[in-house]
């Protein structure tokens, strides 16, 4: 049961004051990525700003699109010099730049009704927030040539893309997911076990959803894919009033799904209703971890950079 959506602006294809106003780590802020109303710029915009940020952290390397290089050190692999440093500046250094992959990955966005929720005007909506942030996931995969498929979860799977990994496939799949409706109950576990019934290659599945379902289904589909040989990464996405009923006194809660509504003093359940969320999110996490799949919850307003580097050390651990 959640607070009724206010109504929220459109949202602007730049922000005011122009692209110059706005240096590229801002873009890893939900509200300023939010004005970007092209889904690929956004995709775009945010990896930029997270590649922007990773200099000096322990993701340094794990790249994209260029090529890094440090000082060579006794027992470096001599193959590994960077020789047009060594032209420029007489220094011996040695290349960072991760080689290419056969990785083949699958996004699936939960579209159910329940991820149309934005807790305050102007917040992305649940759905506004996993489509960009996999859609920065998959602009990440195919800078790195690997393959990425698309998978759109409603009562069931609505639609399946196989991977592929060119830009023109990236397009493909950015535009299926800026146009994906929302509407329906939530079912995650029918679509899940459709996408391990019909996946047959063993790769790497990312799922962005609210979770909002039963979890003995949803583990359960989850368990198929782990059994099916897939390495699975669940992103939990919910918004912040959500998680701590942002609401104060006498509230109306309504299931956005089905429309029931519950009359009730939101200062006096506060309490309960954090402990029960609390251990909602924790179940999954504690279940999905025991499946060894890897598990991260986030908010629409948690910074878009702690997603992908928890997708990054995940990826480098696993591939």
């Amino acid at each position: 049961m959640t607070p009724r959506a206010p109504t929220r602006p459109l949202p602007r294809d730049r922000p005011r004051g122009g692209p110059a106003a706005i240096r590229p780590g801002q873009y890893l802020d939900p509200e300023v990525a939010r004005r970007v109303a092209r889904l690929d710029l956004k995709a775009k915009f945010i990896v930029q700003g997270f590649l922007a940020g990773l200099h000096g952290s322990p993701y340094r390397g794990f790249s994209l699109e260029y090529s890094e290089s440090r000082k060579y050190v006794a027992g470096d692999d001599p193959k590994a010099l960077d020789w047009t440093v060594w032209a420029k500046t007489d220094r011996l250094c040695v290349r960072t730049f991760q080689a290419e992959t056969n990785l083949s990955a699958y996004l699936l966005v939960d579209t159910s009704r329940s991820m149309a929720f934005a807790g305050a005007p102007g917040a992305m909506t649940k759905l506004e927030y996993a489509t960009a942030l996999a859609a920065a996931i998959g602009y990440l995969l195919t800078s790195q040539h690997d393959a990425v498929g698309l998978g759109l979860l409603g009562t069931d799977l609505e639609r399946l893309v196989a991977p592929h990994a060119t830009r023109r496939h990236l397009v493909r799949i950015l535009t299926d997911l800026a146009t994906a409706p929302s509407g329906g109950q939530t079912h995650l576990a029918p679509g899940l076990h459709a996408v391990a019934r019909r996946v047959r290659r063993r790769g790497l599945i990312v799922l962005l959803s609210d979770l909002l379902d039963d979890p003995d289904a949803v583990l359960d589909a989850l368990r198929h894919l782990v059994f099916r040989g897939h390495d699975v990464i669940v992103f939990q996405v919910l918004d912040a009033a959500e998680r701590g009923l942002a609401v104060h006194g006498p509230v109306v809660l309504a299931d956005p799904e089905t429309g029931a509504e519950v009359a009730t003093d939101a200062d006096a359940i506060r309490a309960a209703y954090a402990a029960r969320v609390d251990a909602f999110v924790g179940r999954y996490e504690r279940e999905i971890r025991r499946l060894g799949a890897d598990f991260a919850a986030m908010t629409t307003s948690t910074p878009f950079d702690r997603a992908l580097v928890r997708f990054l050390a995940e990826r480098k651990r696993r591939f």
